[in-house]
């Protein structure tokens, strides 16, 4: 491994790549620092952290929000809202492309229509941006500071206009750039721009969490950190880890074989060959729908509580039980959220996932699977194994999505800490360092030099190679 990495600096068009990549990220992270003015930037980080202490529904919002979005909203900076509006516009209009016909015949047309698609996720994406850098500024601007005092936002700036035009601007300029360093990476550097970008925002709050387990361990106790709970933390996250890029790289290879074609008298064809279907194949992003559905309840029933408790009536009741059962750890709300996963995993399975369309193509290019028709018989086949493959991802995801909750209740360990044994952040790193991996691997291996599997074959037994002469 430590010869691989010295050869990705060999390679002067490889190691420009690497260099241009980590210069963006350092680009972005200055940019974490860059505070937006009129904003009482300590109070905002106050009030932040004692609603994530809380546990509660706004609190866990602001945490998801930062994991996903690569942003902060715990600190009002240029880039507080990261490239969630981006990422929101783009699973819209991929949503869309499955339902409208117009968006799946564009879809079909090639470079030509991802460019026009492409085009107008850019231009949700700035909608996007003003109606949730408006609705951040509104709910800051009318919250106080912790213990009384001034509000979050100066009053000389809160009341004036154009301290909200600039605000506007300068949020949804933060993500329009950030999309654009993303574009960037992708075009000149290496690893899928977005991705790195909120690995990056994920992966900072790394240290902030080993921070706190140091701080608060104490071998003589009894209750917090001692000894015993720092190895079940650490050999946790190894453990997580190790599952995660298991599955994450696990399929299922169904066998194909090629028909043959006689010319002359020449045989063309009868290649034997697999189609490779993941066991996880939809990503982190049936935790990600659950996780943000699953603000909604507490939220909705705090609010009915609060409403009616003069009144003290059947619903008062109702809603503080519904309240307290889908609090954040209970056993109503993992079992909740276990039923989300699922039903996510095999939601954009459905959409991912066209068996139809998959043995239509095998049959017009004159593949088909040994023992079953091409056309109709091969599509059910094909749907009925993912069907069970998307029940053995589901089961993954639900365990990975859980454990943090569990950790983090029955020991005590804040969700900063939490979330690198499981849940959203971890499946995105672990999915966009596999990729990093992949892609250095492929460039080294494409210019005869030795990835970092040690042989160009893949399989770390082949023999060590130079660089051509």
């Amino acid at each position: 491994m430590i010869q691989a990495l010295f050869n990705v600096f060999r390679i002067p068009e490889l190691r420009t790549k690497v260099l241009f990549t980590l210069g963006m990220l350092a680009v972005y992270r200055i940019g974490m620092w860059i505070p937006l003015p009129g904003v009482n930037q300590s109070a905002l980080k106050l009030s932040a952290e004692l609603q994530q202490d809380a546990g509660g529904a706004l609190g866990r919002a602001m945490s998801f929000m930062s994991v996903f979005s690569g942003g902060s909203l715990s600190q009002s900076t240029i880039f507080g809202l990261g490239i969630m509006p981006y990422i929101s516009a783009a699973i819209i209009f991929q949503l869309l492309g499955s339902v409208l016909p117009a968006l799946k015949a564009l879809k079909e047309e090639g470079p030509t229509g991802q460019q026009k698609i492409q085009e107008w996720t850019r231009y949700a994406t700035v909608g996007l941006c003003i109606v949730q850098a408006i609705g951040w500024l509104y709910y800051i601007s009318n919250q106080a500071a912790p213990g009384g005092g001034e509000m979050i936002v100066y009053a000389q700036w809160r009341a004036s206009p154009l301290w909200w035009v600039m605000g506007v601007t300068v949020l949804t300029a933060g993500t329009i750039f950030l999309m654009w360093l993303g574009e960037q990476i992708d075009r000149y550097g290496i690893g899928n721009g977005m991705s790195m970008i909120i690995m990056a925002s994920i992966l900072a709050g790394m240290p902030m969490a080993v921070t706190w387990v140091i701080e608060n361990f104490d071998p003589q106790s009894n209750d917090g950190l001692n000894w015993m709970s720092v190895i079940l933390l650490v050999g946790g996250f190894v453990a997580v880890v190790a599952g995660s890029v298991l599955m994450t790289v696990a399929q299922r290879r169904i066998p194909i074989q090629q028909a043959k074609h006689t010319r002359g008298r020449r045989t063309y064809g009868g290649q034997r060959s697999y189609l490779p279907l993941r066991v996880n194949h939809g990503g982190v992003m049936p935790i990600i729908f659950a996780s943000s559905l699953m603000i909604f309840p507490s939220v909705i029933f705090s609010g009915i509580s609060e409403a009616t408790q003069q009144s003290g009536g059947i619903l008062f009741k109702l809603s503080n039980w519904f309240g307290d059962a889908l609090n954040y750890g209970q056993f109503p709300y993992i079992m909740l959220h276990v039923v989300m996963v699922y039903f996510f995993s095999y939601f954009w399975i459905t959409i991912q996932f066209n068996p139809e369309e998959i043995s239509k193509q095998m049959r017009d290019h004159g593949s088909f699977i040994p023992g079953l028709r091409p056309g109709p018989r091969t599509a059910e086949y094909l749907e009925a194994v993912m069907e069970r493959l998307t029940y053995v991802g589901g089961a993954f995801l639900a365990v990975i999505a859980v454990l943090p909750m569990l950790v983090s209740v029955g020991m005590g360990v804040p969700f900063h800490v939490t979330q690198f044994l499981g849940g959203t952040g971890l499946l995105i790193c672990v999915a966009v360092i596999l990729d990093f991996v992949q892609r250095i691997e492929a460039n080294l291996l494409m210019r005869n030099y030795a990835g970092f599997l040690g042989g160009q074959d893949g399989t770390g037994k082949g023999p060590k190679l130079r660089g051509p002469r």
